[in-house]
């Protein structure tokens, strides 16, 4: 089964709901559909929202720092919502650095924060 996460466009802002558990070959494919995405938009800003995952092993927490660092690369900032406690405690725990990572509550604080710093 090769399902894959809805990347949604919104102004010059790409939002992704993550609803279900990674496994890597999905997570794989997400950080390949984003990075596509965010190339064929220009898009300035991501949010990804985590509210529904539990919890991360090492290797989904390596891929999701990866994202968020190739999205700078290519001009995005990130803003990751609903990061729930076992998640944090896990990035934390492997060293997965998300220092220039700003955090909101959940989407729609993901946007204004996401909005504010890029001065819109």
């Amino acid at each position: 089964m090769n399902v894959r996460i809805p990347i949604l466009k919104l102004y010059d802002y790409l939002l992704v709901s993550i609803q279900w558990e990674l496994d890597d070959h999905t997570a794989i494919q997400f950080q390949e559909d984003l990075l596509s995405k965010i190339h064929q938009t220009g898009a300035k800003g991501v949010v990804i929202d985590l509210t529904s995952i539990d919890m991360i092993d090492s290797f989904i927490a390596k891929v999701l720092g990866d994202v968020v660092s190739m999205s700078s690369l290519m001009g995005a900032r990130v803003v990751l919502t609903g990061i729930q406690p076992a998640v944090a405690i896990t990035l934390v725990e492997l060293g997965i650095g998300l220092n220039d990572v700003f955090t909101a509550l959940d989407l729609e604080k993901g946007l204004e924060k996401l909005q504010s710093e890029l001065g819109e």
